[in-house]
Protein backbone atom coordinates (compact mmCIF):
# COMPACT_ATOMS: atom_id res chain seq x y z
CA UNK A 1 0.00 0.00 0.00
CA UNK A 2 1.92 3.62 -1.10
CA UNK A 3 2.17 5.93 1.85
CA UNK A 4 -0.01 8.53 0.96
CA UNK A 5 -3.27 6.59 0.83
CA UNK A 6 -3.08 6.24 5.08
CA UNK A 7 -1.09 9.64 5.52
CA UNK A 8 -4.09 11.62 6.31
CA UNK A 9 -2.45 15.06 6.93
CA UNK A 10 -2.89 16.54 3.80
CA UNK A 11 -5.62 14.79 3.23
CA UNK A 12 -9.06 18.10 2.89
CA UNK A 13 -11.06 18.84 6.31
CA UNK A 14 -14.27 16.88 4.70
CA UNK A 15 -12.07 13.77 4.09
CA UNK A 16 -9.78 14.28 7.19
CA UNK A 17 -13.06 14.58 9.70
CA UNK A 18 -14.47 10.93 8.42
CA UNK A 19 -11.00 8.80 8.35
CA UNK A 20 -8.91 7.53 10.89
CA UNK A 21 -5.35 9.05 11.54
CA UNK A 22 -2.12 6.98 10.12
CA UNK A 23 -1.32 5.26 13.21
CA UNK A 24 -4.90 3.27 13.13
CA UNK A 25 -3.31 1.19 9.56
CA UNK A 26 -0.29 -0.27 11.19
CA UNK A 27 -0.68 -4.12 11.99
CA UNK A 28 -0.70 -5.18 15.39
CA UNK A 29 2.37 -6.60 15.05
CA UNK A 30 4.32 -3.77 13.87
CA UNK A 31 3.22 -1.52 16.50
CA UNK A 32 3.88 -4.12 19.47
CA UNK A 33 7.43 -4.17 17.74
CA UNK A 34 7.82 -0.61 18.03
CA UNK A 35 6.17 -0.24 21.60
CA UNK A 36 8.46 -3.20 23.03
CA UNK A 37 12.12 -1.16 21.08
CA UNK A 38 10.45 2.04 22.83
CA UNK A 39 9.80 0.75 26.19
CA UNK A 40 13.17 -0.85 26.38
CA UNK A 41 14.79 2.38 25.45
CA UNK A 42 13.19 4.44 28.12
CA UNK A 43 13.56 1.85 30.49
CA UNK A 44 17.42 1.73 29.79
CA UNK A 45 19.51 3.03 33.26
CA UNK A 46 16.11 4.42 34.93
CA UNK A 47 14.68 3.76 38.38
CA UNK A 48 11.31 4.56 37.98
CA UNK A 49 8.92 3.60 35.10
CA UNK A 50 5.71 5.31 34.95
CA UNK A 51 2.61 3.41 32.94
CA UNK A 52 0.54 6.65 32.18
CA UNK A 53 -2.15 7.41 29.98
CA UNK A 54 -0.83 10.14 27.33
CA UNK A 55 -3.63 12.83 28.14
CA UNK A 56 -2.90 15.93 30.16
CA UNK A 57 -4.07 14.09 33.33
CA UNK A 58 -1.88 11.27 32.94
CA UNK A 59 1.09 13.23 32.04
CA UNK A 60 0.44 15.86 34.71
CA UNK A 61 1.51 12.40 36.73
CA UNK A 62 4.57 11.73 35.06
CA UNK A 63 5.74 15.70 36.16
CA UNK A 64 4.42 15.21 39.57
CA UNK A 65 6.85 12.05 39.86
CA UNK A 66 9.27 13.13 38.17
CA UNK A 67 9.54 16.82 40.17
CA UNK A 68 9.81 13.92 43.77
CA UNK A 69 12.03 12.27 42.06
CA UNK A 70 14.38 15.46 41.43
CA UNK A 71 14.80 13.80 37.53
CA UNK A 72 16.57 15.50 35.10
CA UNK A 73 14.91 18.23 33.08
CA UNK A 74 14.78 18.05 29.16
CA UNK A 75 12.78 21.28 27.77
CA UNK A 76 13.04 21.35 24.08
CA UNK A 77 13.72 24.09 22.12
CA UNK A 78 10.74 26.04 20.89
CA UNK A 79 12.47 26.57 17.40
CA UNK A 80 12.40 23.00 17.11
CA UNK A 81 16.25 22.62 15.83
CA UNK A 82 17.97 20.66 19.10
CA UNK A 83 18.28 17.47 17.98
CA UNK A 84 18.96 16.35 21.43
CA UNK A 85 15.19 16.43 21.82
CA UNK A 86 12.41 14.46 20.91
CA UNK A 87 10.34 15.88 17.90
CA UNK A 88 7.10 17.81 18.16
CA UNK A 89 4.12 15.21 16.54
CA UNK A 90 2.73 16.46 13.32
CA UNK A 91 -0.61 16.97 15.28
CA UNK A 92 -2.48 14.27 12.60
CA UNK A 93 -4.37 12.81 15.45
CA UNK A 94 -4.81 12.86 19.32
CA UNK A 95 -3.08 10.20 21.19
CA UNK A 96 -4.56 7.33 23.23
CA UNK A 97 -6.12 7.68 26.19
CA UNK A 98 -7.16 10.31 28.25
CA UNK A 99 -10.50 10.83 29.67
CA UNK A 100 -12.11 7.73 30.89
CA UNK A 101 -10.89 5.61 28.48
CA UNK A 102 -9.11 8.06 29.51
CA UNK A 103 -9.57 10.74 27.92
CA UNK A 104 -8.14 9.30 27.65
CA UNK A 105 -11.06 8.33 25.55
CA UNK A 106 -9.07 7.92 22.10
CA UNK A 107 -8.46 4.59 21.53
CA UNK A 108 -5.12 2.47 20.12
CA UNK A 109 -5.16 3.29 16.29
CA UNK A 110 -5.83 7.27 16.30
CA UNK A 111 -2.14 8.28 16.28
CA UNK A 112 1.67 6.81 14.72
CA UNK A 113 3.74 5.46 17.59
CA UNK A 114 5.62 8.02 18.68
CA UNK A 115 9.72 8.02 19.12
CA UNK A 116 11.43 7.11 22.31
CA UNK A 117 12.87 10.40 24.60
CA UNK A 118 16.05 10.75 23.70
CA UNK A 119 17.19 12.23 26.86
CA UNK A 120 17.86 9.36 29.29
CA UNK A 121 15.31 10.06 32.59
CA UNK A 122 15.64 8.13 36.02
CA UNK A 123 11.93 8.86 35.27
CA UNK A 124 10.73 6.29 32.62
CA UNK A 125 7.55 7.23 30.84
CA UNK A 126 5.75 3.90 29.23
CA UNK A 127 2.46 5.30 27.74
CA UNK A 128 -0.25 3.31 27.77
CA UNK A 129 -4.26 3.32 26.88
CA UNK A 130 -6.79 1.57 28.78
CA UNK A 131 -7.14 -0.89 26.55
CA UNK A 132 -3.24 -2.12 26.65
CA UNK A 133 -2.59 -1.33 30.17
CA UNK A 134 -2.01 -5.06 30.70
CA UNK A 135 0.71 -5.01 27.85
CA UNK A 136 2.37 -1.61 29.33
CA UNK A 137 2.83 -3.38 32.51
CA UNK A 138 4.32 -6.34 31.15
CA UNK A 139 6.61 -4.73 29.28
CA UNK A 140 8.07 -2.65 32.12
CA UNK A 141 8.17 -6.19 34.07
CA UNK A 142 9.89 -7.54 30.65
CA UNK A 143 12.56 -4.93 30.02
CA UNK A 144 13.21 -3.36 33.57
CA UNK A 145 16.36 -3.49 35.85
CA UNK A 146 15.00 -5.08 38.71
CA UNK A 147 14.17 -3.14 42.15
CA UNK A 148 12.62 -0.54 39.81
CA UNK A 149 9.74 1.61 41.24
CA UNK A 150 6.75 1.09 39.19
CA UNK A 151 3.79 3.31 39.21
CA UNK A 152 0.58 3.16 37.50
CA UNK A 153 -1.56 6.61 37.09
CA UNK A 154 -4.64 7.47 35.10
CA UNK A 155 -5.80 4.24 33.93
CA UNK A 156 -8.40 1.85 35.23
CA UNK A 157 -8.62 -2.12 34.47
CA UNK A 158 -12.25 -3.28 33.70
CA UNK A 159 -11.48 -6.79 34.92
CA UNK A 160 -8.60 -7.95 37.29
CA UNK A 161 -7.86 -11.06 35.24
CA UNK A 162 -6.73 -8.73 32.46
CA UNK A 163 -3.83 -7.41 34.22
CA UNK A 164 -3.58 -10.00 36.87
CA UNK A 165 -0.38 -12.04 35.01
CA UNK A 166 1.26 -8.73 33.93
CA UNK A 167 1.00 -7.59 37.27
CA UNK A 168 2.50 -10.94 38.98
CA UNK A 169 5.12 -10.57 36.55
CA UNK A 170 5.67 -6.55 37.36
CA UNK A 171 5.94 -7.04 41.04
CA UNK A 172 8.23 -10.03 40.86
CA UNK A 173 10.70 -7.22 38.70
CA UNK A 174 9.78 -4.31 40.96
CA UNK A 175 10.37 -3.52 43.99
CA UNK A 176 7.37 -1.59 44.86
CA UNK A 177 4.35 -0.97 42.45
CA UNK A 178 1.81 1.90 43.16
CA UNK A 179 -1.63 2.35 41.24
CA UNK A 180 -3.11 6.00 41.53
CA UNK A 181 -5.97 6.86 39.53
CA UNK A 182 -9.52 8.24 39.56
CA UNK A 183 -11.85 6.75 37.30
CA UNK A 184 -15.08 4.24 38.82
CA UNK A 185 -13.24 0.96 39.79
CA UNK A 186 -15.19 -1.98 40.34
CA UNK A 187 -14.68 -2.80 44.07
CA UNK A 188 -13.56 -6.60 43.52
CA UNK A 189 -11.09 -5.74 41.15
CA UNK A 190 -9.34 -2.80 43.24
CA UNK A 191 -9.43 -5.11 46.10
CA UNK A 192 -7.49 -7.78 43.88
CA UNK A 193 -5.37 -5.56 42.97
CA UNK A 194 -3.99 -4.76 46.48
CA UNK A 195 -4.34 -8.19 47.44
CA UNK A 196 -1.52 -8.18 44.90
CA UNK A 197 0.65 -6.49 46.90
CA UNK A 198 -0.10 -2.42 44.71
CA UNK A 199 -0.65 0.21 46.83
CA UNK A 200 -3.65 1.41 44.89
CA UNK A 201 -4.99 4.86 45.49
CA UNK A 202 -8.48 5.58 43.77
CA UNK A 203 -9.76 9.02 44.31
CA UNK A 204 -13.02 10.49 43.96
CA UNK A 205 -13.85 11.09 39.90
CA UNK A 206 -16.29 13.79 40.41
CA UNK A 207 -13.61 15.73 42.82
CA UNK A 208 -10.22 14.62 41.72
CA UNK A 209 -8.12 13.99 38.52
CA UNK A 210 -5.77 11.39 39.12
CA UNK A 211 -3.05 14.44 39.25
CA UNK A 212 -4.87 15.24 42.20
CA UNK A 213 -4.14 11.86 43.68
CA UNK A 214 -0.65 11.84 42.93
CA UNK A 215 0.42 15.31 44.26
CA UNK A 216 -1.82 13.86 48.03
CA UNK A 217 -0.29 10.38 47.72
CA UNK A 218 3.18 11.40 47.27
CA UNK A 219 5.68 12.26 49.76
CA UNK A 220 7.16 15.64 49.18
CA UNK A 221 6.72 19.14 49.53
CA UNK A 222 5.65 20.38 45.68
CA UNK A 223 5.95 24.15 45.17
CA UNK A 224 2.89 25.76 44.50
CA UNK A 225 2.77 25.75 40.45
CA UNK A 226 2.84 21.69 40.71
CA UNK A 227 -0.75 22.15 42.71
CA UNK A 228 -1.76 24.74 40.57
CA UNK A 229 -1.09 21.69 37.60
CA UNK A 230 -2.88 19.51 38.76
CA UNK A 231 -6.28 21.94 39.67
CA UNK A 232 -5.95 23.42 36.12
CA UNK A 233 -5.63 19.70 34.76
CA UNK A 234 -8.90 18.41 36.73
CA UNK A 235 -10.55 21.65 35.69
CA UNK A 236 -10.45 19.76 31.97
CA UNK A 237 -10.11 16.24 33.39
CA UNK A 238 -13.63 16.74 35.15
CA UNK A 239 -14.95 18.57 32.23
CA UNK A 240 -15.75 21.77 35.20
CA UNK A 241 -14.06 24.47 31.99
CA UNK A 242 -13.55 26.96 34.94
CA UNK A 243 -10.86 28.49 33.20
CA UNK A 244 -9.37 28.84 29.46
CA UNK A 245 -6.06 27.37 30.62
CA UNK A 246 -7.41 23.79 30.90
CA UNK A 247 -8.26 23.83 27.70
CA UNK A 248 -4.51 24.88 26.45
CA UNK A 249 -3.36 22.16 28.46
CA UNK A 250 -5.61 19.65 26.82
CA UNK A 251 -4.97 21.30 23.82
CA UNK A 252 -1.34 21.03 23.84
CA UNK A 253 -1.23 17.59 25.43
CA UNK A 254 -3.75 16.23 22.46
CA UNK A 255 -1.38 17.77 19.33
CA UNK A 256 2.33 17.35 21.02
CA UNK A 257 4.71 14.51 21.63
CA UNK A 258 3.88 13.15 25.76
CA UNK A 259 7.49 13.60 25.92
CA UNK A 260 7.13 17.35 25.07
CA UNK A 261 4.15 17.96 27.18
CA UNK A 262 6.32 16.59 30.14
CA UNK A 263 9.41 18.58 30.09
CA UNK A 264 7.13 22.03 29.08
CA UNK A 265 5.06 21.99 32.07
CA UNK A 266 7.95 20.96 34.71
CA UNK A 267 9.28 24.03 33.27
CA UNK A 268 6.53 26.68 33.10
CA UNK A 269 3.76 25.13 34.72
CA UNK A 270 0.33 26.19 33.48
CA UNK A 271 1.16 29.07 31.78
CA UNK A 272 2.79 27.88 28.66
CA UNK A 273 5.28 29.88 26.43
CA UNK A 274 4.94 31.77 23.71
CA UNK A 275 5.73 29.56 21.03
CA UNK A 276 3.44 26.73 22.73
CA UNK A 277 0.59 29.24 22.55
CA UNK A 278 1.48 29.80 18.75
CA UNK A 279 1.30 26.44 18.19
CA UNK A 280 -1.74 25.87 19.75
CA UNK A 281 -3.49 28.61 17.80
CA UNK A 282 -2.22 27.30 14.75
CA UNK A 283 -3.85 23.92 15.33
CA UNK A 284 -6.98 25.20 16.32
CA UNK A 285 -7.71 26.61 13.09
CA UNK A 286 -8.21 23.08 11.77
CA UNK A 287 -9.38 21.87 15.09
CA UNK A 288 -12.50 24.27 14.55
CA UNK A 289 -12.64 23.20 11.14
CA UNK A 290 -13.53 19.32 12.28
CA UNK A 291 -15.57 20.53 15.28
CA UNK A 292 -18.20 22.09 12.67
CA UNK A 293 -18.03 18.87 10.38
CA UNK A 294 -19.09 17.02 13.90
CA UNK A 295 -21.83 19.51 14.70
CA UNK A 296 -23.42 19.72 11.64
CA UNK A 297 -23.72 15.74 11.39
CA UNK A 298 -25.31 15.77 15.15
CA UNK A 299 -28.74 13.94 15.36
CA UNK A 300 -30.98 13.97 18.46
CA UNK A 301 -32.90 11.06 19.42
CA UNK A 302 -35.04 10.52 22.41
CA UNK A 303 -34.37 7.64 24.79
CA UNK A 304 -37.20 7.51 27.93
CA UNK A 305 -37.00 11.21 29.59
CA UNK A 306 -33.81 12.27 27.78
CA UNK A 307 -32.33 13.47 24.67
CA UNK A 308 -29.45 11.81 23.78
CA UNK A 309 -27.38 13.80 20.93
CA UNK A 310 -25.08 11.73 18.63
CA UNK A 311 -22.70 12.32 15.90
CA UNK A 312 -19.45 11.47 13.79
CA UNK A 313 -16.07 12.40 12.86
CA UNK A 314 -12.72 13.18 13.87
CA UNK A 315 -12.63 16.20 16.78
CA UNK A 316 -12.16 17.56 19.41
CA UNK A 317 -15.39 15.20 21.72
CA UNK A 318 -16.11 18.18 24.47
CA UNK A 319 -16.12 21.01 22.16
CA UNK A 320 -19.15 18.69 20.02
CA UNK A 321 -20.65 18.03 23.40
CA UNK A 322 -21.35 21.10 24.56
CA UNK A 323 -22.23 22.09 21.46
CA UNK A 324 -24.72 19.08 21.39
CA UNK A 325 -26.11 20.35 25.07
CA UNK A 326 -26.70 23.70 24.01
CA UNK A 327 -29.40 21.93 21.34
CA UNK A 328 -31.01 20.43 24.64
CA UNK A 329 -28.73 17.07 24.16
CA UNK A 330 -28.77 15.53 28.06
CA UNK A 331 -26.02 13.09 26.73
CA UNK A 332 -23.77 13.10 23.83
CA UNK A 333 -21.96 10.71 21.45
CA UNK A 334 -19.02 11.42 19.51
CA UNK A 335 -17.96 8.18 17.51
CA UNK A 336 -14.78 8.55 16.02
CA UNK A 337 -13.44 7.20 12.52
CA UNK A 338 -11.17 4.86 14.39
CA UNK A 339 -14.32 3.13 15.66
CA UNK A 340 -14.53 4.29 19.25
CA UNK A 341 -16.40 6.77 20.72
CA UNK A 342 -16.67 9.39 23.89
CA UNK A 343 -19.86 9.57 25.65
CA UNK A 344 -20.84 12.98 27.79
CA UNK A 345 -23.16 13.44 30.13
CA UNK A 346 -24.84 16.76 31.46
CA UNK A 347 -26.28 17.47 35.15
CA UNK A 348 -29.37 15.63 34.09
CA UNK A 349 -27.91 12.69 33.08
CA UNK A 350 -24.38 11.26 34.44
CA UNK A 351 -24.39 7.56 33.98
CA UNK A 352 -22.12 7.82 31.15
CA UNK A 353 -19.54 4.98 32.54
CA UNK A 354 -22.74 2.55 32.83
CA UNK A 355 -23.70 3.01 29.16
CA UNK A 356 -20.03 2.53 28.44
CA UNK A 357 -19.71 -0.42 30.72
CA UNK A 358 -21.96 -2.05 28.27
CA UNK A 359 -20.10 -1.70 24.94
CA UNK A 360 -16.61 -2.65 26.03
CA UNK A 361 -15.55 0.66 27.62
CA UNK A 362 -15.89 2.95 31.07
CA UNK A 363 -15.44 6.46 32.45
CA UNK A 364 -16.67 8.87 34.60
CA UNK A 365 -20.39 9.09 35.43
CA UNK A 366 -20.17 12.32 33.18
CA UNK A 367 -17.68 11.57 30.88
CA UNK A 368 -16.41 8.11 29.62
CA UNK A 369 -15.97 6.54 26.77
CA UNK A 370 -15.64 2.77 24.50
CA UNK A 371 -14.82 0.71 21.28
CA UNK A 372 -17.96 -1.78 20.74
CA UNK A 373 -16.42 -5.22 20.14
CA UNK A 374 -18.21 -5.42 16.40
CA UNK A 375 -15.22 -5.11 13.70
CA UNK A 376 -14.18 -8.49 12.30
CA UNK A 377 -12.64 -7.44 9.69
CA UNK A 378 -12.00 -3.96 7.40
CA UNK A 379 -14.82 -4.49 4.88
CA UNK A 380 -16.64 -3.32 8.76
CA UNK A 381 -14.15 -0.98 9.10
CA UNK A 382 -15.17 0.29 5.23
CA UNK A 383 -18.86 0.49 6.33
CA UNK A 384 -18.45 2.14 8.86
CA UNK A 385 -16.34 4.96 7.29
CA UNK A 386 -18.99 5.33 4.61
CA UNK A 387 -22.16 4.94 6.98
CA UNK A 388 -20.22 7.60 9.02
CA UNK A 389 -20.54 5.36 12.37
CA UNK A 390 -24.47 4.04 11.48
CA UNK A 391 -23.71 0.34 13.31
CA UNK A 392 -21.62 1.94 16.24
CA UNK A 393 -24.34 4.43 16.93
CA UNK A 394 -26.85 2.12 16.96
CA UNK A 395 -25.10 -0.03 19.39
CA UNK A 396 -24.52 2.85 21.78
CA UNK A 397 -27.92 4.11 21.91
CA UNK A 398 -29.41 0.33 22.40
CA UNK A 399 -26.90 0.93 25.27
CA UNK A 400 -28.67 3.71 26.62
CA UNK A 401 -31.86 2.42 25.97
CA UNK A 402 -30.60 -0.54 28.48
CA UNK A 403 -29.80 2.06 31.15
CA UNK A 404 -31.88 4.11 30.81
CA UNK A 405 -34.50 1.12 31.15
CA UNK A 406 -33.28 -0.25 34.30
CA UNK A 407 -33.21 3.37 35.86
CA UNK A 408 -36.92 3.41 35.30
CA UNK A 409 -37.10 -0.21 37.08
CA UNK A 410 -34.71 1.76 39.99
CA UNK A 411 -37.13 4.50 40.05
CA UNK A 412 -40.48 1.91 40.23
CA UNK A 413 -39.07 0.06 42.73
CA UNK A 414 -38.22 2.59 44.57
CA UNK A 415 -41.86 3.97 44.11
CA UNK A 416 -42.88 1.02 45.46
CA UNK A 417 -41.25 0.46 48.42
Amino acid sequence: MYDELIDSGDLPIARKSVLPGTGFFLPDSLEEDLEDERTAAALEGAEVAVIADPDADGLACVALLREAYDDVRAVPEPDGEDDDEAPTSDGDDAPAGGEEEGETLDLPGDDAVEAPEPTPHEVALVPASPHDVEDAIQRVADHAEPGIDLYVCDLCPDRYKYVEDELEAALETADSVAWYDHHQWDDAVAEAVREAGVDLVVGDSDEECSADVVYRSLEYDFSPMYEELAAVTRDHDLWLQEGPRSDDLADYAYWTNPAEYVEVVREYGVDLPDWVREFIEERRVEKEALIERAIARAEYREIGDYTVGVTYGRCSQNEVAEAMREEGADASVVVKPAGSASIRGTEAFDRCHEVAGKVNGGGHPKAAGCKPDIYDDMLDYANHWTSRGAVTKQVILDAFREVIEDEANEDEAVDDT
